[in-house]
Parts: structure tokens; sequence; C-alpha cells
């Protein structure tokens, strides 16, 4: 159950990252086996639950910091000098970064991507239970987020908000 305090319920994942990040020999890996680390293996760690719930910022911006911390290096609580700023390490490969996902990012395309489904399959069953629940007379894209909501819903309905700003009708032929 998540209740008021998000942040501690969500705390696990800091946890898991952290016991991964300690149990690694970071001194005998090379940068490419760091970066399949980073990518395969921590990146992967909160995916489900982004996928699910809307991460309180604080949780992702943490996150983000320990994969800064593993891939500069660090020895106990102090880090090793960052020569390059991380905004441009996460940038994709074509564009000169090595494409680190940013979290709070990512959290909201998986949001966003949820929303889609629900679009995309009317029918399925968490479309339904949703649609009984908090848009029983509407669309999902013009549904409020209402009084007492749950945490999924809550979540969903902001990954909404940016999969509004991506959907556009195209006139075609129906191929």
């Amino acid at each position: 159950m998540v209740g008021r305090t998000k942040v501690a319920c969500f705390h696990g994942l800091i946890d898991r990252m952290w016991s991964k990040i300690n149990n690694w020999k970071i001194g005998k890996l090379s940068a490419a086996g760091k970066e399949v680390l980073l990518k395969l293996v921590l990146q992967a760690i909160p995916t489900y639950t982004m996928g699910i719930f809307l991460l309180p910022k604080s949780i992702t911006k943490r996150l983000d910091q320990m994969l800064r911390k593993f891939w500069w290096g660090f020895s106990g609580d102090q880090t090793k000098m960052q020569w390059i700023k991380w905004s441009q390490i996460n940038k994709a490969k074509d564009q000169g970064g090595l494409g680190f996902r940013n979290f709070n990012s990512f959290n909201m395309a998986l949001l966003a991507k949820n929303g889609w489904n629900l679009l995309q399959s009317p029918t399925s069953l968490p479309a339904t239970i949703l649609r009984q629940k908090y848009f029983p007379h509407g669309s999902i894209l013009k549904a409020k987020v209402g009084a007492r909501p749950s945490l999924t819903w809550r979540s969903l309905h902001a990954g909404l908000s940016l999969l509004k700003e991506g959907l556009l009708w195209r006139i075609g032929d129906g191929k």
C-alpha cells in the first residue's frame, strides 16, 4: 500500500540500486563495462514501478545521482571529478552523448505509453475498470483527476498530459 509517505514507499528502489552498486568492483571496470551495467542493470531496476506510478521527483533525482556517482566513480561519500556535464552524457549517442536515461522523463514516457495502451484497447480489463471508476461518461482524454483518486490513476493522469501533447489527427485513406 502506498499511503501519504510516497517517498518512503519508493525508497526501496534506491536501496536495491545502491546494493547493486556496492557489490560491483568499480575500479576494475572499463568505461564500456560501466555503460553496459548502467543501461542493462541499474536503469532496469525501477522500470516496472515507473510504468505504474509517478515517482516523486526526489526519488528520480536520487536515482540519477546514483548513476552519476557510479559512472564517475566514488569512494565512500566522496565523488570524483566530473569532467563533463551529466546533461551532455544523457544525450542520445547520435547527439554526442552516451544515451543514459533521465529517470523523470522515462517515468513520464512509460505512463504516457500506458495511457496510449488504454486508448488503443478500450475494451481491455484495465481500461474497463478505470472507465467505470474515473470517466464513466466520457473519454479518458477528457477525464479529470477527481476526488480521492488512487495513486495509479493520479500517475496515469499525469502521463495523459504528456500524451495529449503528442496526439494529432492525421487525414489519410485509412491504410
